[in-house]
């Protein structure tokens, strides 16, 4: 017998042919990783090869984390194998206990990286027009177990910083951003980065910069990039000395040299998906009941998600029949987020999880789908896409 979860899990995966139109075979995902020419990798690879230096900050992590800081225009970064890792990493090198402020509307790594250190999660619900964590409603929610608050740059959009920090400020509490959607983005010609104690990207294969697998931590001064990298070695200071119990999260030379080629296109990568979701705005601002974030004044975005936001009453259809009716015709969007990380089994008994206290969230999580847009994503299918959600 199948359970209920089964059942939807195979109806996720399901890819709907259409034989009598040969156009709808074509399966378009919510995201599709750019990559270089192989034959640029070759070379770096046969170096890789030669040097057999695989691993333990060889010449490409090196420069990787040179050509990043300066694109970026941050002053120390740090690579980790994975944006999860970095996380788990940043909380470990400022110390964070007890409790921690964070939002439900995010993926669930989020919220992981604090259960892993042994940390509370405590949501609090998001503002009404970013989506972010809304700075209003922290304060009710504070003990004299907080001692941080971990909000998400959702979409790429940046939090209200000034804010968050005058809170964290007046309270004494730390501000780690996962910043996972927001690489390039900036604030008044300010990386988005450089804002809070820490912040943390994510280089994943669905990310506008990726490395196969990889991500980073942005610290501000020396004395903190030097405890990060020692925490992801294992926490060797040198070969004789263990400073604190570290993991091993060193991003390999594999996915340094492919970050260094990926680096030299992300800028036209950026425009073309600007295209996209502005082709996508002029064709949904006069559909009733489609909703969609217009870029912020000031901020330089990265187009690294295009969500949109059904409303039932005025669309005609709820969220769920549109996702599956894109899905009939071979387009795989995606509900991002949805469930909130607060329903997830692990959190939903938590007494800030309730949806009653995220009010925001919950009906956004009800309302959002995600579709499709990446930098080498075709116009004639961003058309097709745009057409069914005309249709209804």
């Amino acid at each position: 017998m199948i359970e209920l979860a089964d059942k939807n899990m195979i109806q996720e995966n399901l890819e709907i042919k259409n034989p009598a139109n040969p156009d709808l075979q074509k399966t378009i995902y919510v995201n599709q990783p750019t990559l270089p020419e192989l034959d640029d990798f070759l070379p770096l690879l046969k170096d890789i090869w030669q040097s057999k230096k695989l691993t333990n900050f060889g010449k490409f992590h090196k420069q990787l984390e040179y050509e990043l800081a300066k694109f970026l225009g941050v002053e120390y970064i740090s690579l980790f194998s994975n944006g999860t890792l970095a996380l788990i990493a940043a909380l470990q090198v400022l110390k964070i206990k007890g409790e921690v402020i964070t939002t439900p509307y995010s993926f669930v790594a989020t919220t992981h990286a604090l259960k892993w250190n042994g940390i509370t999660p405590v949501f609090c619900d998001i503002e009404p027009k970013t989506y972010n964590l809304n700075p209003n409603k922290i304060e009710k929610l504070l003990t004299d177990k907080t001692t941080a608050i971990v909000p998400v740059h959702i979409y790429g959009n940046p939090c209200d910083v000034e804010s968050l920090q005058e809170i964290s400020d007046i309270y004494g509490l730390k501000l780690i951003y996962d910043a996972a959607h927001s690489f390039g983005v900036k604030l008044n010609n300010e990386s988005i980065l450089n804002f809070g104690d820490l912040s943390i990207l994510s280089f994943h294969a669905t990310k506008i910069f990726n490395t196969f697998e990889g991500g980073a931590v942005i610290s501000h001064d020396e004395k903190t990039k030097k405890r990060i990298d020692y925490l992801k070695n294992f926490g060797f200071a040198n070969e004789t000395t263990v400073i604190a119990p570290g993991i091993n999260a060193k991003m390999n030379e594999m996915q340094a040299a492919i970050g260094l080629l990926q680096l030299k296109d992300v800028e036209k990568n950026i425009l073309k998906r600007k295209k996209i979701a502005e082709l996508y705005r002029s064709a949904f601002k006069n559909i009733e009941g489609i909703s969609f974030l217009n870029d912020v004044e000031n901020v330089h975005h990265n187009y690294g998600y295009f969500p949109i936001f059904v409303d039932k009453r005025k669309y005609g259809i709820g969220r769920d029949e549109l996702y599956y009716k894109l899905k009939k015709n071979n387009i795989f969007a995606r509900r991002y987020f949805y469930p909130l990380i607060s329903r997830f089994q692990p959190y939903r008994g938590l007494e800030s999880a309730t949806p009653e206290n995220l009010p925001v969230a919950t009906k956004i999580a009800e309302q959002v789908i995600t579709i499709p847009i990446y930098a080498d994503l075709e116009i004639n299918d961003v058309e097709r896409i745009i057409e069914i959600i005309k249709k209804k």
